[in-house]
């Protein structure tokens, strides 16, 4: 019997980058000697769809089979259709990266058809003046690509989207009917696009089992008929589902027709499931066995979790592999003007993991209660460089998201300082909480390491809010944090939540008001308004009375349980807000409207902010609380000075004095000292240097320095010249 797995991600996900599930779990089967194939077939779907040939198959089926009446969009696009034939793969390329040089013909504006989507075009003169031809030709080519997307979903398949796909169908879907009766329905014309790669992969694979991972709600219409097709052509293939949606929305799953589709559907961290699963289907196993399963025994839903069956360490499962994957045929693209959002869409990005879980793990709003936020372990800073290393190889791409809830910042440190230590190449983001331990000089080292962005939850900017969030920050700490972060040339974007339970009219105003100071204070650069929503395994979701509102029904589905309708009683309307907030968040990424008054921002009577206009202003001014402590670890990642000593004169006395030179490459930076500090000074750089594995704290720099016989180790250091000095590289941390 084969062991081989296929490891699919159905459409659609990002078009940018692989989705790491299948890459993760590939990882981890390479080290129990299981063979794998796996494929993303968002991207594979997108492929065949957006071509020359996909697009001459698509306009003859809309003229033999579309819709009588056509809107005047539509009509446009179909008038045009030998330009979006002519031009199509051309585009793709160039956003393949293949083919940069037709970024000036897209930027000209008489290359591409357009039809209503430009229409919605910002001003591209203002929204990517400072970033080149390259990223406006990405925004233009990305319209055009939604235009056609506009046409799919009118005349082909209502379902359609780049990011989605029959989202709706799946979202909050309590009840299974709708799902259930649309996958009974004729195959749809993209589901024959994805039965057709699909068809071609198992022919060629021939697994044992099929693993399917569904991250996101609309992964799941497309999950469920890659499920229906392999059923009815390959009926002795088992197949699993696992993925971010199973893990959160279908834990209390009942409802037995899901298993027309699929034989198990696994929680939590796959690992260890998917192993026991394998070992199940090859006879080594028996149903007991099984570790965090659902299945269908004699007509009924029943869950197994073997707990003798211990998940494996972070250390223990691999490195992810992102073989078969076709990485360079990625498409980037540029759908909104956020630069959060255009890192995330645009350029390919390997995903790794610092940590398991949430550090911190208190979030009110947060499912902690799950164990992929509840169990934090992080993998050792050695250990992550070692898997950069391999995947790099492997990929040629040296670009890193770290997907963790919050990366720990001591572990952030320490991977830094190892990426430092074996000259590697990387740029990396990650999502962090904003707290204090971000110094001026760890956010120095994070920069110096390839650090370019961070994005992390501000969440609802009232230290009251904060405080139920049980986010552990204030907006004073996270205004000090950001600037941190912005001064070392790092990217700042906030998560901001509105609609938190009790939430006023006042504190919305007021959190907005803080929001227009950061940004007008420079130390934001991205940010994005979500609107609460209640979950199930979450505190509020657990203990809503504790929190002032109430669920609009007890009532458990036999479907999706996650997001919890709820009554907020004392809170505001806060829908009301949205368009609102969102429209002055645009204008204030952009660095427009930040003397506008609140007010103009919405149609209806708001209240006047209570937050003093220097508020942020007052709160950088702040002297912070001392960062630096005899146990910092002090490093040096410049380069060794020259040391020179030098006779001063002034009134007929003479002195010596050594002057140290440092060349960084921005500038020449001098220092004196007198002679016997500074050759100790220069001594201590090469001990300090961060290419050294020993590092030193304060204390012992210091007890250096007193063995040297020199007096007065504070005044020295917290002095001018070496105060510095982290110019050129001298940080504690």
């Amino acid at each position: 019997m084969s062991r081989s797995v296929f490891l699919i991600t159905p459409p659609f996900t990002q078009l940018n980058t692989p989705y790491p599930a299948t890459a993760y779990l590939k990882g981890f089967l390479n080290t129990k000697g299981i063979s794998s194939f796996q494929a993303d077939l968002g991207i594979e779907v997108t492929l065949a769809l957006f071509s020359k040939h996909g697009l001459i198959r698509l306009f003859e089926y809309i003229a033999a089979s579309g819709p009588e009446k056509l809107s005047e969009n539509t009509a446009r696009i179909v008038s045009l259709q030998d330009d979006y034939i002519h031009t199509i793969d051309a585009v793709i390329l160039f956003l393949q990266g293949k083919n940069p040089t037709l970024a000036h013909l897209i930027c000209k504006r008489d290359f591409l058809p357009e039809a209503s989507r430009f229409g919605q075009l910002d001003d591209l003169v203002w929204a990517f003046g400072s970033m080149g031809t390259q990223d406006r030709a990405k925004h233009l080519a990305t319209m055009y690509l939604e235009d056609l997307s506009d046409l799919i979903q009118e005349c082909v398949d209502t379902h359609f989207g780049f990011s989605r796909y029959a989202e709706k169908l799946s979202r909050s879907a309590n009840s299974f009917d709708e799902l259930y009766d649309a996958l009974h329905q004729g195959y749809t014309y993209i589901d024959h696009i994805l039965t057709g790669l699909l068809a071609k992969h198992m022919e060629a694979v021939q697994p044992a089992m099929v693993a399917i991972s569904v991250p996101f709600p609309g992964n799941l219409y497309a999950a469920f008929r890659c499920g229906q097709w392999i059923r009815k052509n390959y009926p002795s293939v088992k197949i699993a589902m696992g993925g971010g949606f199973p893990n959160t929305e279908l834990r209390s799953l009942s409802d037995p027709r899901v298993f027309e589709f699929v034989d198990f559907i696994t929680l939590d961290d796959g690992e260890a499931p998917v192993e026991q699963l394998i070992s199940f289907i090859e006879g080594n196993r028996t149903t007991a066995e099984l570790k965090r399963t659902f299945l269908l025994q004699d007509g009924t839903v029943t869950y197994v979790n073997n707990a003798q069956c211990h998940d494996y360490k972070q250390s223990q499962v691999g490195t992810p592999d992102y073989g078969d994957l076709l990485l360079d045929r990625y498409i980037s693209a540029i759908e909104v003007v956020n630069p959060m959002h255009s890192l995330w869409s645009d350029g390919r990005w390997n995903k790794l993991t610092m940590a398991h879980g949430c550090y911190w793990g208190k979030c009110t709003f947060c499912d902690i209660s799950l164990d992929y936020i509840r169990i934090y372990e992080p993998v050792a800073a050695a250990l992550l460089c070692d898997r950069m290393e391999t995947i790099i190889a492997q990929t040629g791409q040296n670009g890193f998201h770290f997907v963790d809830e919050a990366a720990p910042p001591a572990l952030m440190r320490a991977l830094a300082l190892e990426i430092i230590r074996r000259k590697l190449t990387v740029s990396w983001w990650t999502n962090i909480r904003f707290e204090k331990s971000f110094t001026r000089d760890l956010c120095l080292l994070l920069k110096a390491s390839g650090c370019i962005a961070v994005s992390g939850g501000l969440e609802v900017a009232s230290d009251r809010l904060l405080g139920l969030i049980q986010k552990g920050i204030t907006v004073a700490q996270v205004a000090r944090v950001n600037r941190h972060f912005t001064e070392a040339g790092i990217m700042v974007h906030a998560y901001l939540m509105y609609g938190f339970p009790t939430q006023t009219a006042q504190e919305t105003i007021d959190s907005l008001e803080m929001v227009r100071q950061m940004f007008q204070a420079g130390i934001l650069q991205s940010a994005f308004w979500h609107q609460f929503t209640m979950t199930a395994h979450s505190p509020v979701g657990l203990e809503p009375a504790k929190f002032n509102v109430q669920k609009e029904t007890e009532e458990t589905g036999s479907f999706a349980n996650n997001d919890i309708m709820h009554i907020d009683p004392t809170g505001a309307d806060h829908e009301s807000f949205s368009y609102g907030l969102k429209k002055s968040l645009l204008n204030y990424m952009h660095g427009a409207c930040l003397d506008f008054p609140l007010s103009k921002w919405f149609e209806f009577k708001v209240p006047k902010t209570s937050v003093a206009p220097d508020y942020i202003v007052k709160a950088l001014l702040e002297e912070e609380p001392g960062s630096i402590k005899p146990t910092s670890k002090v490093v040096y990642m410049g380069k060794q000075p020259s040391l020179e000593v030098i006779t001063k004169s002034k009134k007929g006395s003479s002195w010596e004095m050594a002057s140290l030179t440092f060349q960084n490459k921005k500038e020449k930076l001098s220092i004196s000292v007198q002679p016997e500090q500074g050759r100790w000074l220069a001594d201590i750089l090469l001990q300090l240097s961060v290419t050294n594995v020993k590092t030193y704290t304060l204390q012992e720099v210091r007890a250096s320095y007193e063995a040297a016989g020199l007096e007065d180790f504070e005044l020295f250091w917290d002095n001018k010249p070496v105060n510095t000095l982290y110019r050129s590289g001298l940080l504690a941390l």
